[in-house]
């Protein structure tokens, strides 16, 4: 079976994981398959239990081999109680997959779990068919059509959710402050992610990421070439509702504005650290003042960039408290084609906080509520 290293986010395509590349590529490592035994695992006693429900159940047609095994290896990693940890089966897999590239075909919804361990809506794409129906960020997602999300995972909704383009799927949510939950139905459609959008305010540059694909650093680098060119006095990094994406694009794109090494460890469950350093990026922006804008819905990817600007003491983190996404999960590829994600060790900040249930706490809280981010940001840097 094949290994893709990842922190798994839980997405802007329903699941957007953070693929873990120390060397600046996608690793791929293989190895064998456990030996029986290995363990101490009881194998006698699963196969005992096979064998009682496979010759006794009384309906045969749900006994099939297959779906024995893969409601096996569902228990096994269920039991576990890790809201990211998670079966999938090898269309699902495949799925996640693609997601990578920048394209998917979904509603264009990241979820993810609350403090209750409870299935929400981390944020909708800006413009996607979930966005216009008018799902919103915060969400708590009750139902996909009709099937309660009750003690399922966020990998479970995905499941659900995920669908050719042109179909149509109903969620049931209670948004924020509503007592009552409402059922929203969306057409399914191709999703392109166009993850970097810039604007100039006056003098002060604007940058929207709104979550790392393959794509952004490719998509950022323009836009830095003509920050250096039209005498800009100020940087603003928008990453409220930036649900996370692939590491190796977060890396490479720190790399633009910071020195600092590394940009991110990630601790193992035996307390061994290994860090992924800063990259030979161009073009770099070190002197320019900076405004990261942040919010409850900023998760890995955007708590890994604001974390390490912010330990290198290089940009002002305002807004409110990130999400929390600290976990670094393995993705298994098993050897008919399923996976299973599972969560391997905790990643921290250049100065070694952990973020995990945390968050990035920014230097400057703000009621977005209230205070018009963008122009707080531009006053800031004109003070500077």
């Amino acid at each position: 079976m094949s290994k893709k290293w990842k922190f798994i986010v839980i997405p802007a395509v329903l699941i957007l994981c953070f693929i873990l590349t120390f060397t600046g590529g996608c690793s791929l490592i293989t190895r064998a398959p456990p030996t029986q035994g290995s363990g101490g695992l009881n194998y006698n006693l699963i196969k005992e239990a096979w064998t009682v429900i496979h010759n006794d159940y009384v309906d045969p047609s749900k006994t099939d081999d297959n779906t024995l095994t893969a409601g096996a290896i569902k228990g096994i990693v269920d039991s576990i109680k890790d809201p990211y940890s998670a079966y999938m089966t090898k269309d699902i897999a495949s799925m996640n997959s693609a997601d990578f590239q920048g394209q998917f075909e979904g509603i264009g919804a990241s979820v993810g779990v609350n403090e209750n361990n409870r299935v929400i809506i981390v944020t909708p794409i800006a413009g996607s068919p979930a966005d216009k129906a008018g799902i919103k960020a915060g969400d708590l997602l009750i139902a996909v059509d009709g099937k309660s999300m009750t003690d399922l995972t966020p990998t479970d909704a995905m499941v659900l959710i995920r669908g050719p383009k042109g179909s149509t799927v109903t969620l049931t949510v209670l948004h924020k402050d509503a007592t009552t939950p409402v059922d929203i139905a969306i057409v399914r459609t191709t999703i392109n992610l166009d993850s970097v959008s810039f604007e100039m305010k006056g003098d002060i540059a604007y940058i929207k990421i709104t979550q790392f694909t393959e794509r952004t650093d490719t998509e950022l680098t323009p836009y830095l070439q003509t920050i250096k060119q039209n005498g800009t006095k100020g940087i603003i990094i928008d990453l409220r509702d930036n649900p996370g994406g692939i590491l190796d694009t977060v890396v490479s794109d720190v790399s633009h504005f910071v020195k600092i090494d590394p940009v991110v460890s990630v601790v193992d469950r035996n307390g061994n650290k290994t860090s992924s350093p800063v990259k030979n990026v161009s073009p770099t922006i070190y002197d320019l003042p900076m405004v990261i804008l942040v919010n409850e819905h900023s998760a890995s990817g955007s708590e890994v960039f604001s974390g390490a600007l912010q330990d290198d003491g290089r940009a002002l983190i305002a807004g409110t408290k990130t999400f929390g996404k600290g976990s670094v999960d393995t993705l298994v590829t098993l050897s008919d084609g399923s996976a299973i994600y599972l969560t391997i060790a905790r990643w921290a900040t250049p100065n070694g906080h952990l973020i995990e249930g945390k968050g990035i706490q920014p230097d400057q809280v703000l009621d977005f509520t209230t205070v018009d981010g963008i122009q707080w940001a531009i006053d800031y840097l004109h003070n500077k």
